[in-house]
């Protein structure tokens, strides 16, 4: 998959980018030709996963892990996938939500089988209610 030269890759992210992140530039050669492929695969390609949903995700998670880079770069990205402000603020408030009943769940110990039990029965009842 990687074997181009550095000057190629540079290329080609200042290229796509209009300039080389200092976050690709410090990647030791001999990763940075992989690391651009996985990174343009995944975060700048269309995958099974629209883009926009991608970054509200990224939006989401980096709202709990509390990284300020990836808050901000997910944040910038999913506007230029075209997020709205409510989408990027429901992301965020979705993302407080689940940690909320994470928190809960967990701390109340509740018994997983019999949790996944009712998901599933969950799961049934409203499948058949169509």
């Amino acid at each position: 998959m990687a074997g181009r030269s550095r000057s190629e890759v540079e290329a080609e992210i200042k290229e796509t980018l209009g300039l080389v992140p200092h976050f690709l530039a410090g990647i030791p050669d001999e990763l940075l030709d992989y690391e651009w492929q996985i990174f343009q695969r995944i975060e700048l390609g269309e995958t099974l996963i629209p883009n926009k949903y991608k970054e509200l995700m990224g939006v989401a998670l980096h709202s709990e892990t509390k990284c300020r880079y990836c808050l901000l770069f997910h944040t910038e990205a999913a506007r230029l996938f075209g997020a709205t402000e409510e989408e990027i603020q429901e992301a965020v408030h979705y993302a407080k939500n689940s940690l909320g009943w994470s928190a809960y769940i967990n701390g109340m110990r509740e018994d997983y089988d019999d949790f996944a039990q009712e998901v599933a029965q969950i799961k049934s009842y409203v499948e058949a209610k169509g």
